[in-house]
This record gives structure tokens, sequence and C-alpha cells, in this order.
């Protein structure tokens, strides 16, 4: 569906002017929207995935690590996969507000495609470099997007999640460096064509949500505080939207519908994407794209 299709559905979940912002700026940001048992409940299920990562020495295809963890002081990237680990994750990710929200952007019908939660370890949890989405998985149109679930409350010295207004209307940049290579990011060039210095930062109370379109231009900045602070990403997108390569991180629940039915019929934007490597044959995480880092892959 177009954007101009969407906007003519009445909404279910959120005003048409926040709808309207979306397509506009490329990103909403809902203060404090999770809380209770739901907050609890995902906390809970976070807990319990962390004191599982003691006993690993080495990344796997269900963490991502980074340097220095020990079963001590555990130091985590990323939960990948979080749906197949845990079930709290999975009822988030189909049966909460979330996917209500997300069919006022994309439409009454609206697939799932992944879930994660990337922790920003304290005193020191590593950047994220700016980038987007679709690069990574390109798709027939421009309706996947990912929502950001904060389970604490975040400052401005926890590096949070950041995006450039209105960058999903510029161009769809190239991830890979001068030599060709993947390298997960944009290019040092290219973000001199952006307006850096308006860049919004996500702080605010646990229980934040954040919705980031396929282009909007985001990263994140070191985590400088003594919290970590840890993010339950979840990713969607309209049901007629099919991606054009294999995804590089594959749930059992990917491509289920959890809004609306399936597709007769595939909706295709006129966009030029280059095609990223080819996942199927190994993938790791967009920290080691971005650093250079090289690990066995799990999936071959």
């Amino acid at each position: 569906m177009t954007p101009e299709d969407v906007l003519r559905i009445p909404p279910r979940f959120l005003s048409q002017g926040q709808r309207e912002l979306y397509f506009d700026q490329g990103y909403l940001h809902l203060e404090g929207l999770i809380t209770g048992d739901t907050l609890t409940r995902l906390r809970e299920a976070t807990a319990a995935m962390i004191e599982e990562s003691r006993r690993l020495t080495a990344s796997n295809d269900k963490f991502v690590l980074e340097p220095g963890h020990t079963a001590d002081a555990p130091r985590l990237r990323r939960l990948t996969r979080a749906a197949d680990h845990h079930p709290t994750f999975w009822d988030y990710c189909s049966r909460s507000v979330v996917p209500d929200l997300v069919a006022d952007l994309v439409g009454p019908d609206v697939k799932f495609r992944e879930c994660m939660v990337n922790f920003k370890w304290a005193r020191g949890g590593e950047p994220i470099g700016w980038h987007q989405d679709l690069p990574f998985y390109p798709h027939t149109n421009l309706t996947p997007l990912i929502t950001l679930t904060s389970l604490y409350d975040v400052t401005e010295d926890m590096g949070p999640p950041m995006v450039i207004p209105g960058s999903h209307r510029t161009e769809i940049f190239d991830h890979h460096d001068s030599s060709g290579r993947w390298a997960g990011r944009i290019s040092d060039a290219d973000l001199e064509k952006l307006p850096m210095d308006r860049a919004v930062s996500f702080c605010g109370p646990a229980g934040s949500v954040s919705v980031i379109h396929g282009l909007a231009v985001h990263g994140s900045k070191r985590n400088e505080s003594a919290r970590g602070r840890p993010i339950v990403v979840c990713g969607y997108s309209s049901a007629d939207a099919f991606s054009y390569v294999p995804l590089g991180t594959v749930s059992r629940y990917t491509w289920q519908i959890v809004r609306g039915a399936p597709a007769t019929h595939a909706h295709h934007d006129d966009v030029r994407m280059r095609i990223p490597p080819d996942w199927s044959r190994g993938y790791t995480s967009i920290f080691e794209d971005q650093k250079g880092e090289r690990r066995a892959s799990p999936y071959g």
C-alpha cells in the first residue's frame, strides 16, 4: 500500500496526525507507551537470557557478545531471534499494541520479520554507525520498519537511538565501502549530504516505543553511563512486501501475519537498491559488519 492508501484507512491506535508525522519525518517516538505487566515480563525475559549467556565464551547464533564478556560480568551486544528463545517476546511481537500501531503505518495486513534485543551495555556499550535498514534486506516496497521498546529509562549519556528526520525521503545510500566490501554503514562522504545537526535522540521513560522507517538514517553513540540500555527491536512490513534476498537471521515466526490477512499480490515501489551479500552463506551482525570483524557463521 502507498502512504496515501494507508492514510485513507481509519486508524486503530495512532492519531491521524501521528501517522502523517511518520510519513513526513520517517519516525515516531511514543513515550511511556508500554507499562505494567507487559513491561515487567519483557524485563524478566531479558534477564533470563542474560543469565543464560553467562555460560558462553564466544558469540553464537543466539548471543552476540562484546569483548570482555565473562560469566561473572556478562557483556552482550545482541540477543538474536528473541521470539524463538522466550515466549514473552513472541507474545509481545504478535499480541501487544505494537502490531496495532504498525498496522496504522503499513496497512491493515501486517507481516512479522524479526525480533532481537540490543543491549548497549553499561560503561562502554558500543556505538552503531549511521545506516538505513532496507539496504540489509531490500524489499519490493518501502513499508518495512522497526519498533524499538526501551525496557528502562533512557538518558542522553546512555547512547540512545538517534534518527535524522526526513532522511527516508533523501536517497537510498550504498552500505559498501570504497573497495566494494559490505560495511553495514553509510560512508562519511555520504553523511555530509545529510543534516546531521538535526539528529533526534530517543530518550524517555521506560516503555517508550520508537518507530523507524526502513530508509530513515539512524545510529547511536557509545553508552557512557553506569546503566545498560536494553531495547527490544521488532521488525514488520505490510503483508504485500516481499524480500528480494534471504534474511541474515531467520526466526521460526518470520513472515507470519500478525494482523489482517496474507497478501494475494505483491506491491512494488519504483526504487533502485543495491543487493547486499548473500546472507544465506552466513551472517553475523551489524556490530561485526561495521567493525570489520569476522567469525565463523552459525549458518554455514
